[in-house]
Protein backbone atom coordinates (compact mmCIF):
# COMPACT_ATOMS: atom_id res chain seq x y z
CA UNK A 1 0.00 0.00 0.00
CA UNK A 2 2.72 2.42 0.98
CA UNK A 3 6.36 2.30 1.90
CA UNK A 4 7.42 3.63 5.26
CA UNK A 5 10.30 6.05 5.55
CA UNK A 6 11.08 6.54 9.24
CA UNK A 7 12.85 9.63 10.46
CA UNK A 8 13.90 9.62 14.10
CA UNK A 9 16.70 11.17 16.05
CA UNK A 10 18.93 8.32 17.18
CA UNK A 11 21.19 8.81 20.16
CA UNK A 12 24.54 7.09 20.47
CA UNK A 13 22.94 4.36 22.54
CA UNK A 14 20.54 3.59 19.69
CA UNK A 15 17.48 4.92 21.50
CA UNK A 16 15.24 7.67 20.19
CA UNK A 17 16.45 11.05 21.37
CA UNK A 18 13.61 13.51 21.88
CA UNK A 19 13.82 17.09 23.01
CA UNK A 20 14.72 17.08 26.69
CA UNK A 21 12.40 20.01 27.46
CA UNK A 22 9.28 18.09 26.43
CA UNK A 23 7.82 16.15 29.32
CA UNK A 24 6.48 12.72 28.51
CA UNK A 25 2.69 12.75 28.67
CA UNK A 26 0.10 10.01 28.74
CA UNK A 27 -1.17 10.83 25.26
CA UNK A 28 2.24 9.96 23.82
CA UNK A 29 1.69 6.41 25.04
CA UNK A 30 -1.39 6.36 22.79
CA UNK A 31 0.49 7.93 19.85
CA UNK A 32 4.17 6.97 20.18
CA UNK A 33 4.85 8.07 16.57
CA UNK A 34 3.22 10.62 14.29
CA UNK A 35 2.47 8.97 10.94
CA UNK A 36 2.15 11.24 7.91
CA UNK A 37 0.79 10.02 4.59
CA UNK A 38 2.21 11.60 1.42
CA UNK A 39 0.02 11.31 -1.68
CA UNK A 40 1.41 9.91 -4.89
CA UNK A 41 1.64 12.13 -7.93
CA UNK A 42 5.10 13.57 -7.31
CA UNK A 43 8.35 11.59 -7.30
CA UNK A 44 9.20 10.24 -3.87
CA UNK A 45 12.48 12.09 -3.36
CA UNK A 46 10.82 15.46 -4.01
CA UNK A 47 7.89 14.61 -1.74
CA UNK A 48 10.20 13.75 1.13
CA UNK A 49 12.41 16.79 0.58
CA UNK A 50 9.49 19.22 0.39
CA UNK A 51 7.93 17.78 3.57
CA UNK A 52 11.17 17.60 5.56
CA UNK A 53 10.50 20.98 7.18
CA UNK A 54 7.10 19.76 8.37
CA UNK A 55 8.64 16.57 9.73
CA UNK A 56 11.19 18.56 11.75
CA UNK A 57 8.58 21.01 13.05
CA UNK A 58 6.21 18.26 14.16
CA UNK A 59 8.91 16.19 15.80
CA UNK A 60 10.03 19.20 17.83
CA UNK A 61 6.52 20.14 18.90
CA UNK A 62 4.95 16.74 19.48
CA UNK A 63 7.98 15.17 21.10
CA UNK A 64 7.55 11.88 19.26
CA UNK A 65 9.28 10.51 16.15
CA UNK A 66 7.66 11.39 12.82
CA UNK A 67 7.27 8.73 10.14
CA UNK A 68 6.62 9.65 6.52
CA UNK A 69 4.66 7.25 4.32
CA UNK A 70 5.08 8.13 0.64
CA UNK A 71 2.38 6.19 -1.22
CA UNK A 72 2.71 5.23 -4.89
CA UNK A 73 -0.82 6.49 -5.53
CA UNK A 74 -3.72 8.24 -3.82
CA UNK A 75 -5.35 4.97 -2.78
CA UNK A 76 -2.44 4.06 -0.50
CA UNK A 77 -2.94 7.12 1.70
CA UNK A 78 -6.74 6.84 1.58
CA UNK A 79 -6.71 3.25 2.79
CA UNK A 80 -4.02 3.99 5.38
CA UNK A 81 -6.25 6.67 6.90
CA UNK A 82 -9.36 4.49 6.79
CA UNK A 83 -7.47 1.70 8.53
CA UNK A 84 -6.13 4.03 11.24
CA UNK A 85 -2.55 3.38 10.11
CA UNK A 86 -1.90 7.08 9.44
CA UNK A 87 -2.48 10.13 11.62
CA UNK A 88 -2.26 12.97 9.12
CA UNK A 89 -2.32 13.75 5.41
CA UNK A 90 -2.98 16.51 2.92
CA UNK A 91 -5.63 15.34 0.47
CA UNK A 92 -7.67 16.43 -2.50
CA UNK A 93 -11.37 16.95 -1.89
CA UNK A 94 -12.23 13.74 -3.75
CA UNK A 95 -9.75 11.76 -1.65
CA UNK A 96 -11.40 13.09 1.50
CA UNK A 97 -14.81 12.18 0.08
CA UNK A 98 -13.59 8.63 -0.61
CA UNK A 99 -12.58 8.26 3.04
CA UNK A 100 -15.80 9.79 4.35
CA UNK A 101 -17.94 7.45 2.24
CA UNK A 102 -16.07 4.44 3.65
CA UNK A 103 -15.96 5.64 7.27
CA UNK A 104 -17.27 9.05 8.37
CA UNK A 105 -15.43 8.69 11.67
CA UNK A 106 -11.98 7.98 10.23
CA UNK A 107 -10.64 11.51 9.74
CA UNK A 108 -11.47 15.14 10.39
CA UNK A 109 -10.68 17.96 7.90
CA UNK A 110 -9.06 20.87 9.74
CA UNK A 111 -7.60 23.27 7.15
CA UNK A 112 -7.39 24.16 3.50
CA UNK A 113 -4.78 26.46 2.03
CA UNK A 114 -6.01 29.88 0.93
CA UNK A 115 -4.95 31.01 -2.53
CA UNK A 116 -2.96 34.17 -3.27
CA UNK A 117 -6.16 36.25 -3.30
CA UNK A 118 -7.52 34.60 -0.16
CA UNK A 119 -10.06 32.39 -1.95
CA UNK A 120 -10.45 28.72 -1.02
CA UNK A 121 -10.73 27.13 -4.44
CA UNK A 122 -8.57 26.02 -7.35
CA UNK A 123 -9.15 24.64 -10.84
CA UNK A 124 -8.40 21.73 -13.11
CA UNK A 125 -6.43 22.59 -16.24
CA UNK A 126 -6.14 20.58 -19.45
CA UNK A 127 -2.79 20.96 -21.16
CA UNK A 128 -1.10 19.85 -24.38
CA UNK A 129 2.40 20.14 -25.74
CA UNK A 130 3.09 23.63 -27.04
CA UNK A 131 3.99 22.22 -30.48
CA UNK A 132 0.57 20.52 -30.72
CA UNK A 133 -2.09 21.65 -33.19
CA UNK A 134 -4.70 21.38 -30.40
CA UNK A 135 -5.82 24.77 -29.06
CA UNK A 136 -9.17 24.07 -27.35
CA UNK A 137 -11.28 21.37 -25.74
CA UNK A 138 -13.27 21.07 -28.97
CA UNK A 139 -10.03 20.39 -30.79
CA UNK A 140 -9.38 17.38 -28.53
CA UNK A 141 -11.93 15.19 -30.34
CA UNK A 142 -10.19 12.06 -31.55
CA UNK A 143 -7.07 12.63 -29.43
CA UNK A 144 -5.91 10.87 -26.24
CA UNK A 145 -6.24 12.18 -22.68
CA UNK A 146 -4.31 11.26 -19.54
CA UNK A 147 -6.21 11.56 -16.28
CA UNK A 148 -3.96 11.84 -13.21
CA UNK A 149 -5.38 9.34 -10.70
CA UNK A 150 -8.85 7.81 -10.17
CA UNK A 151 -8.97 9.38 -6.68
CA UNK A 152 -7.92 12.85 -7.85
CA UNK A 153 -10.46 15.67 -7.79
CA UNK A 154 -8.91 17.88 -10.47
CA UNK A 155 -7.18 15.04 -12.28
CA UNK A 156 -10.32 12.92 -12.77
CA UNK A 157 -13.57 13.60 -10.88
CA UNK A 158 -14.17 17.23 -11.89
CA UNK A 159 -12.97 17.04 -15.52
CA UNK A 160 -15.20 14.02 -16.17
CA UNK A 161 -18.17 15.72 -14.50
CA UNK A 162 -17.73 18.93 -16.48
CA UNK A 163 -17.25 17.01 -19.73
CA UNK A 164 -20.51 15.15 -19.08
CA UNK A 165 -22.27 18.43 -18.30
CA UNK A 166 -21.05 19.73 -21.67
CA UNK A 167 -22.49 16.67 -23.41
CA UNK A 168 -19.13 14.97 -23.93
CA UNK A 169 -18.77 11.23 -23.33
CA UNK A 170 -15.07 10.78 -22.74
CA UNK A 171 -15.14 7.16 -23.94
CA UNK A 172 -16.42 8.32 -27.33
CA UNK A 173 -14.98 11.82 -27.69
CA UNK A 174 -11.32 10.94 -27.07
CA UNK A 175 -9.38 8.29 -28.97
CA UNK A 176 -8.50 6.81 -25.57
CA UNK A 177 -8.16 7.79 -21.95
CA UNK A 178 -5.94 6.40 -19.22
CA UNK A 179 -4.26 7.24 -15.94
CA UNK A 180 -0.82 8.77 -15.90
CA UNK A 181 -0.03 7.45 -12.42
CA UNK A 182 -0.21 10.88 -10.77
CA UNK A 183 -0.18 14.56 -11.73
CA UNK A 184 3.55 14.81 -12.31
CA UNK A 185 3.72 11.53 -14.19
CA UNK A 186 0.82 12.52 -16.46
CA UNK A 187 2.59 15.74 -17.44
CA UNK A 188 5.71 13.77 -18.28
CA UNK A 189 3.64 11.30 -20.32
CA UNK A 190 2.26 14.17 -22.41
CA UNK A 191 5.70 15.72 -22.86
CA UNK A 192 7.02 12.35 -24.03
CA UNK A 193 4.16 11.92 -26.51
CA UNK A 194 2.43 9.02 -24.77
CA UNK A 195 -0.79 11.09 -24.57
CA UNK A 196 -1.94 14.15 -26.46
CA UNK A 197 -3.25 15.94 -23.36
CA UNK A 198 -3.58 15.67 -19.60
CA UNK A 199 -5.41 17.30 -16.71
CA UNK A 200 -3.88 18.58 -13.49
CA UNK A 201 -4.46 20.96 -10.58
CA UNK A 202 -3.48 24.63 -10.53
CA UNK A 203 -4.49 27.67 -8.52
CA UNK A 204 -6.09 29.38 -11.50
CA UNK A 205 -4.31 32.58 -10.44
CA UNK A 206 -1.27 34.17 -11.95
CA UNK A 207 -0.02 33.60 -15.47
CA UNK A 208 -0.59 30.10 -16.94
CA UNK A 209 2.64 30.58 -18.89
CA UNK A 210 4.45 30.77 -15.53
CA UNK A 211 2.69 27.71 -14.09
CA UNK A 212 0.18 29.84 -12.13
CA UNK A 213 0.86 30.80 -8.49
CA UNK A 214 0.39 27.32 -7.01
CA UNK A 215 -0.23 23.73 -8.03
CA UNK A 216 1.37 20.83 -9.82
CA UNK A 217 2.79 22.84 -12.72
CA UNK A 218 4.30 25.39 -10.32
CA UNK A 219 5.85 22.57 -8.25
CA UNK A 220 7.32 20.89 -11.33
CA UNK A 221 8.88 24.18 -12.42
CA UNK A 222 10.33 24.71 -8.94
CA UNK A 223 11.77 21.19 -9.01
CA UNK A 224 13.39 21.75 -12.40
CA UNK A 225 11.15 19.20 -14.11
CA UNK A 226 9.17 21.49 -16.39
CA UNK A 227 9.58 24.50 -18.66
CA UNK A 228 6.14 25.96 -19.32
CA UNK A 229 7.35 26.89 -22.80
CA UNK A 230 6.82 23.19 -23.55
CA UNK A 231 3.13 23.15 -22.53
CA UNK A 232 -0.04 25.05 -23.40
CA UNK A 233 -3.21 25.17 -21.28
CA UNK A 234 -6.31 24.69 -23.46
CA UNK A 235 -9.13 24.38 -20.91
CA UNK A 236 -9.86 25.34 -17.31
CA UNK A 237 -12.61 23.99 -15.04
CA UNK A 238 -14.93 25.86 -12.77
CA UNK A 239 -13.75 26.50 -9.21
CA UNK A 240 -13.10 23.40 -7.05
CA UNK A 241 -12.98 23.42 -3.22
CA UNK A 242 -9.38 23.24 -2.06
CA UNK A 243 -8.40 19.89 -0.60
CA UNK A 244 -8.05 19.48 3.17
CA UNK A 245 -5.41 18.69 5.69
CA UNK A 246 -6.95 15.87 7.73
CA UNK A 247 -6.13 14.26 11.06
CA UNK A 248 -7.24 10.95 12.52
CA UNK A 249 -10.41 11.57 14.53
CA UNK A 250 -9.27 9.34 17.36
CA UNK A 251 -6.00 11.26 17.73
CA UNK A 252 -5.33 12.51 21.29
CA UNK A 253 -6.73 16.02 21.78
CA UNK A 254 -3.42 17.54 22.85
CA UNK A 255 -1.66 16.25 19.76
CA UNK A 256 -4.42 17.68 17.56
CA UNK A 257 -4.11 21.06 19.29
CA UNK A 258 -0.35 21.15 18.70
CA UNK A 259 -0.80 20.42 14.98
CA UNK A 260 -3.60 22.97 14.61
CA UNK A 261 -1.59 25.67 16.39
CA UNK A 262 1.44 25.12 14.17
CA UNK A 263 -0.49 25.16 10.89
CA UNK A 264 -2.65 28.13 11.89
CA UNK A 265 0.52 30.21 12.30
CA UNK A 266 2.80 28.55 9.75
CA UNK A 267 2.69 31.29 7.11
CA UNK A 268 3.97 33.81 9.68
CA UNK A 269 6.40 31.57 11.61
CA UNK A 270 7.66 29.27 8.86
CA UNK A 271 6.76 30.78 5.44
CA UNK A 272 9.17 28.67 3.39
CA UNK A 273 7.71 25.48 4.85
CA UNK A 274 4.22 26.74 4.04
CA UNK A 275 5.31 27.28 0.43
CA UNK A 276 6.94 23.85 0.26
CA UNK A 277 4.06 21.79 1.63
CA UNK A 278 1.22 23.77 0.04
CA UNK A 279 2.71 23.70 -3.48
CA UNK A 280 3.28 27.44 -3.85
CA UNK A 281 2.01 30.88 -2.92
CA UNK A 282 -1.02 31.44 -0.72
CA UNK A 283 -2.40 33.25 2.30
CA UNK A 284 -2.04 30.50 4.88
CA UNK A 285 -4.19 27.72 6.24
CA UNK A 286 -7.89 28.44 6.77
CA UNK A 287 -10.06 26.31 9.12
CA UNK A 288 -12.78 24.15 7.53
CA UNK A 289 -15.06 21.31 8.53
CA UNK A 290 -16.96 18.59 6.69
CA UNK A 291 -19.63 20.98 5.40
CA UNK A 292 -17.05 22.57 3.07
CA UNK A 293 -16.84 19.30 1.10
CA UNK A 294 -20.47 18.16 1.00
CA UNK A 295 -20.81 18.95 -2.72
CA UNK A 296 -17.74 16.89 -3.60
CA UNK A 297 -18.92 14.04 -1.37
CA UNK A 298 -22.23 13.99 -3.26
CA UNK A 299 -20.41 14.05 -6.59
CA UNK A 300 -18.11 11.22 -5.52
CA UNK A 301 -21.10 9.17 -4.31
CA UNK A 302 -22.83 9.65 -7.69
CA UNK A 303 -19.63 8.66 -9.53
CA UNK A 304 -19.38 5.44 -7.51
CA UNK A 305 -23.05 4.59 -8.00
CA UNK A 306 -22.74 5.23 -11.73
CA UNK A 307 -19.84 2.78 -12.03
CA UNK A 308 -21.75 -0.10 -10.48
Amino acid sequence: MFRRVTFALIAASGTIALSSNIAHADWRDEMPTFRVGLLGGENEADRLRNNECFRVAMEERLGVPVEMFPAPDYAGVIQGLVAGQLDYASLGASGYAAIYLQDPEAVEPIFVSAEADGSLGYIAAMYVRSDSDIHSLEGMEGYSLAYADPNSTSGYLIPRAELRAAGINDAEFFSRTGFGGGHEQAVIAVLEGQYDAGVTWVSGQGNPADGYTRGNLRRMIDNGLLDMADLRVIWESNLIPNGPVVVRKSMPDEAREIIVDYLANQLETDPQCYYDISFGEGQGWQPVDHSFFEGIVAMRRAELEGSR
